[in-house]
């Protein structure tokens, strides 16, 4: 596992496309309780991803929080992020392992049992498991249930995150089929208060996973 800035026992982990006030949004949800970034921007060409890439990563160095970036081992090495998180049908992890080192963060998304079954043998830190709900973010993929995630109870070798329609009403149920760490995507993208709605998704989330 990674030092300073590794996973340990991080809950809340954010995944933003760009947006013009980055910088500050970033900021507001760290404040209300998220302790990983991951920017994911399928849209930016490889330049403009660093620039901006770079610019997350200050930020979440000034508050000790681990920055991922989507996809891009090469722009991760060069913005000096803490790690990548591929796909299924990116750079496979063991590409992005020697790229990056030993000790950086490596996650890979998993959809189905047996894509979480295989990820045992492969140099990661973490899993996404889902998405548990069907979501905008990921067009055309249907949701994996709530079973899946009770797969990735019994099963998983690493840690994992639940994705997919996190919110605070969405939480009890998904700590009852045992997620214990969760990715959120909308819940802050499209607030009004992203600090605000942080807060109120950390609550819901540590109120749910200590009582469990």
């Amino acid at each position: 596992m990674p030092g300073a800035l590794g996973l340990g026992d991080r809950r809340l982990y954010l995944c933003t496309p760009d947006r013009p006030d980055l910088a500050t949004f970033v900021e507001s949800c760290i404040t209300g309780g998220v302790d990983v970034v991951q920017l994911r921007e399928k849209l930016l060409d490889a330049r403009p991803l660093l620039e901006r890439a770079r610019v997350v990563r200050r930020v979440c160095h000034d508050h000790g929080v681990p920055f991922v970036l989507n996809d891009r081992p090469d722009l991760a090495l060069e913005c000096e992020a803490d790690g990548v998180h591929v796909g299924q049908d990116d750079a496979p992890p063991a590409l992005a392992r020697r790229l990056l080192g030993a000790d950086a963060i490596v996650g890979l998304s998993t959809h189905a049992p047996t894509e979480l079954d295989a990820a045992a043998s492969e140099p990661i830190d973490y899993l996404s498991v889902g998405p548990v709900n069907e979501t905008p973010t990921k067009p055309g993929r249907p949701g994996t249930g709530l079973g899946y995630v009770e797969h990735a109870t019994a099963r998983s070798v690493r840690p994992w995150f639940v994705t997919g329609g996190v919110t605070p009403e969405t939480v009890p149920a998904l700590v009852a089929a045992g997620a214990r760490r969760f990715v959120v995507v909308r819940w802050l993208t499209e607030a009004d208060d992203p600090a605000r709605a942080a807060r109120r998704l950390r609550d819901a989330i540590d109120a749910a996973v200590d009582q469990a």
